[in-house]
């Protein structure tokens, strides 16, 4: 609500407004119903009264424009008292141009069609409008939509001429101008091709157009596009199928290089409103009202598909979002938001004077003299020193944008060895091959001229980066790839140009990770998330993943777009994972246990997404629910970036029951026709790439066995039949899916099972005779094979899995949370908890470094070192042979008791 101001701000608002403005002077004797309301009850009932000005006229455009008119007067009045804020001015106004089109909708299709609801026909807002920031005097900027099946017709009418008649209808009881005035002027020319195009056009082949044809600058338009009148549910049909075209997913640099060339164009077009001072554009000047909004609108259109906080049609909420989401700093969002509050106070005043839509300041002294009195000002030249600082600012924040002129490479051969020798390639010639190969157009991401400007503009910044990295045409190289793969490279160049210190991060991650480097060039646009300063921060839990994963833009999703957006959002975390383990700025361990919290959580969102379009055919099975088992490094909260998910599926009641769905099925059959399909979901590719190998062979009987049991079964079969390796690989088993009811259940079968009387003798005969056959049939790759050779951390889960079966204490699944214990029940010596977390940080770190278990290449060595708290790589050598050492004996030690 306005703020109570005293009758003396009023008073002189009133006697500022006789004086200074002619259109408000008349308005004053025209409503003298909103005077009386102003000198009785103050702003709000003025307001009041002036929104009924026109209730009680029968004539549609007469009502309007009478409740136009006192509305102005009372908002202009509560504008210079200082009780109503800016926001408050502009969105009284956008309401009454929504109130305004809706009457004006429905009073055009009622006087087609007497009786017929106001359905079939569409107003879309752009602009301010849209935004609900509508000016003092302002334009209001529509699209025209109808549906050729609903729009209520004359006999005999086709759909199309219908509607432009009910679109001539409503723009001349809006814009039709009598004694009262005119309620608002009407610009159609934001539709597509107005030149060509109807003033209503078909829903249909609007989509179309803006699926196929559109031009970058109507993006920026409909960040502020709102439905706001006639049928509301065919205008958010046609918003819903452009929102593709609108927020992209990845993020597009390119934008910046768009909305730079209109304000270029701008600039020259209206080059006498440039410079600042007398006759100054408000809106198109440079550091004017149109750079406050496009500086937002940039960051918007480059980040808003990744973020739905960031689609905010308001500038001034933009930037609080923008802040919020620490894209710009506080202090330009501070400065951009107090520039566009007084650019648009004075740009108000200016329209107030004779209801023009006029932006620009008065060239002549009087007049500009006259706009400062009526805003409370002295003089012109104290209007000028308000507004000087603001513009100033702004230029220079928007200036900054898109940097200077682009560097290019040179063609010549020579010149261009020198360019790469001085950037630090030590083989300039191979890497000078090696752009000249991608010069020649022959990958099909460089085939267009827009792909080819873009790619030429980003290799200065490519090639510093890759020159500076430890091993530049191994990075130079592994982009080649990436280069040659991708569809399309329009956007990844654009991108690498505008964030130099991203470029240096993709030389290291070329550099050093292969694992990196192919996910990569799969989907490039995982890049995108190292723009969001949150990709270096910690992996939340698994509650707040599973929330972010599972949160759509859309009410209804289709299973499959589930399974994609899943699989992009979960590899994001992944990928920004393992960048944060090769930059060295979190340790392996912590890496390990993210990576475990981000598998945990897709299986809990992709787990119910299947469950909830299985159950549109079956239903559910009453008094029964699914449970899934982690076991492995899954279960141990410990995984790599290769890891795949060791699952077990279970269900909770009896066999007998059957399902309630369409299509009923028993209980066993019901489990284990949605258990491979969980397994699908998490692992089969789509369109947004892979997501994680799934391994059930832990299953009770193995591959022999059904894929889900239940709860009494898998129980029985635990306590009765199960191997003792199976009993081992329980040791780490953790409920990851379920009720809290139903993993309490799961997790007191497992202690059951654990803590069951076993013969020592028999556990340690079997186990030496397991680990023989394993080290028989998966020898170890190499003396990095971190997992598989003699000391190796298989042989430590040995030995602890065989300790803990034997004592029947430290049952904890996480691996290092056993050996603690162990320790403390001094059956493991203090000395094996350094080792282990030694060869777990490198496991972690080689699986993204070298994936093939060999040395990892010289450059990445120091890499390798300092993620696992190493100086040097000798150091890590040594270590890393003292901790295998200290393994193997403790292995050989808990192995020579089987014959006891």
């Amino acid at each position: 609500m306005p703020e109570t101001h005293s009758d003396s701000n009023v008073n002189d608002a009133v006697a500022r407004a006789e004086k200074h403005s002619p259109f408000l002077r008349l308005q004053l004797e025209a409503h003298p119903g909103v005077v009386a309301a102003l000198e009785r009850g103050g702003i709000e009932k003025a307001i009041e009264v002036a929104l009924q000005a026109g209730a009680d006229v029968p004539e549609v455009g007469t009502g309007l424009r009478r409740e136009r008119t006192a509305l102005a007067l009372a908002l202009a009045i509560g504008d210079l008292a200082g009780g109503l804020s800016l926001e408050a001015v502009t969105r009284a106004l956008s309401d009454l141009a929504d109130r305004s089109l809706d009457r004006a909708v429905a009073a055009a299709i009622e006087g087609r069609t007497p009786g017929e609801e106001p359905r079939g026909f569409a107003v879309i807002a752009l602009g301010k409008h849209g935004s609900r920031e509508l000016n003092y005097s302002s334009d209001i900027d529509v699209i025209f939509l109808f549906d050729p099946a609903t729009l209520p017709l004359k006999p005999r009418e086709e759909a199309g001429q219908g509607a432009v008649r009910i679109g001539q209808r409503i723009v001349e009881l809006l814009q039709k101008r009598e004694a009262e005035g005119y309620v608002f002027r009407v610009d159609l020319r934001l539709r597509p091709s107005p030149e060509v195009t109807p003033i209503a056009l078909g829903v249909d082949a609007a989509i179309s157009y803006y699926e196929s044809h559109a031009l970058p600058w109507e993006r920026a338009a409909f960040i502020r596009a709102r439905v706001v009148a006639g049928d509301q549910a065919l205008g958010r049909y046609f918003l819903d199928a452009i929102h593709p075209f609108v927020w992209r997913r990845s993020l597009d640099f390119g934008a910046i290089g768009e909305i730079q060339s209109i304000t270029r164009r701008i600039r020259d077009h209206y080059a006498q409103g440039q410079r600042f001072g007398p006759g100054y554009d408000l809106k198109r000047g440079r550091g004017g009202i149109r750079e406050v909004e496009f500086f937002a609108q940039i960051h918007q259109l480059i980040h808003g598909g990744r973020d739905p906080a960031l689609r905010t049609a308001a500038t001034l909420d933009a930037y609080a979002a923008l802040k919020e989401a620490r894209l710009i700093g506080t202090e330009d969002a501070e400065v951009m938001g107090s520039a566009y509050r007084v650019l648009r106070t004075i740009e108000h005043r200016l329209q107030m004077v004779d209801d023009r839509q006029t932006h620009s300041l008065p060239a002549d002294a009087a007049a500009l003299d006259n706009v400062a009195r009526l805003h409370g000002l002295a003089e012109g030249q104290d209007l000028l020193a308000l507004l000087d600082p603001h513009v100033t600012k702004v230029a220079s924040i928007y200036d900054g944008l898109a940097g200077g002129q682009d560097e290019r490479l040179p063609a010549d051969p020579a010149a261009l060895e020198a360019r790469l020798a001085a950037a630090g390639f030590e083989d300039p010639v191979a890497a000078r091959l090696r752009i000249v190969s991608w010069r020649s157009g022959k990958a099909r991401t460089l085939r267009t001229a827009a792909a080819r400007d873009a790619f030429e503009a980003m290799l200065p910044v490519l090639i510093d980066a890759f020159g500076a990295s430890p091993d530049s045409m191994r990075a130079m190289n592994r982009f080649d790839d990436v280069v040659t793969k991708l569809p399309s490279g329009l956007n990844l160049y654009r991108l690498l140009q505008a964030q130099p210190a991203l470029t240096q991060l993709l030389a290291t991650v070329l550099s050093h990770a292969p694992a990196l480097s192919e996910q990569l060039g799969r989907r490039p646009e995982l890049l995108d998330a190292l723009i969001d300063a949150s990709a270096f921060e910690p992996a939340p839990s698994v509650e707040e993943l599973t929330e972010q994963f599972a949160r759509s833009d859309r009410a209804a999703e289709d299973y499959q777009l589930v399974l994609d957006r899943v699989r992009r959002r979960v590899n994001e975390r992944r990928f920004s994972l393992g960048i944060q383990l090769v930059v060295g700025h979190t340790d392996p361990l912590e890496v390990a246990s993210a990576y475990a919290r981000v598998a945990e959580a897709a299986v809990n969102v992709l787990a119910g997404a299947t469950m909830a379009e299985f159950e549109k055919a079956h239903g559910r099975v009453p008094g029964s629910e699914l449970v899934i088992l982690g076991l492995g490094r899954l279960g141990g909260e410990a995984l790599t970036h290769a890891s795949d998910l060791d699952l077990v599926y279970l269900f909770t009641g009896t066999h007998e029951a059957q399902s309630d769905g369409p299509k009923p099925l028993r209980a066993t059959d019901y489990f284990n026709r949605l258990a491979p399909r969980i397994t699908a979901g998490l692992s089969v590719p789509t369109a947004a790439g892979p997501l994680y190998d799934v391994d059930t062979r832990l299953r009770p009987s193995g591959t022999d066995g059904m894929l889900a049991i239940s709860l009494p079964s898998f129980a029985e079969y635990q306590q009765e039949r199960a191997w003792t390796w199976e009993h081992m690989a329980l040791t780490r088993a953790r409920p990851v899916y379920g009720s809290e009811e139903a993993r309490k259940a799961i997790c007191a079968i497992v202690e059951a099972t654990l803590l069951m009387p076993r013969n020592p003798a028999k556990l340690l005969s079997d186990a030496v005779k397991m680990r023989t056959e394993m080290s028989i049939h998966k020898p170890a790759n190499g003396p990095f094979d971190i997992k598989l050779g003699d000391g190796g951390l298989v042989d430590l889960e040995f030995a602890v899995h065989t300790l803990q079966l034997r004592h029947g204490v430290a049952l904890y699944p996480r691996l290092d949370q056993a050996v603690d214990g162990l320790v403390q029940e001094a059956l493991i010596p203090p000395d094996i908890v350094p080792a282990h977390r030694l060869l777990t940080r490198m496991l972690v770190t080689l699986r993204l470094v070298s994936p093939t278990s060999a040395e990892p290449p010289a450059p990445s060595r120091p890499l390798v070192a300092r993620a696992c708290g190493m100086d040097d790589w000798d150091s890590l050598l040594a270590a890393h042979d003292a901790a295998r050492h200290r393994i193997f004996e403790l292995w050989r030690e808990v192995a020579a008791h089987h014959g006891d």
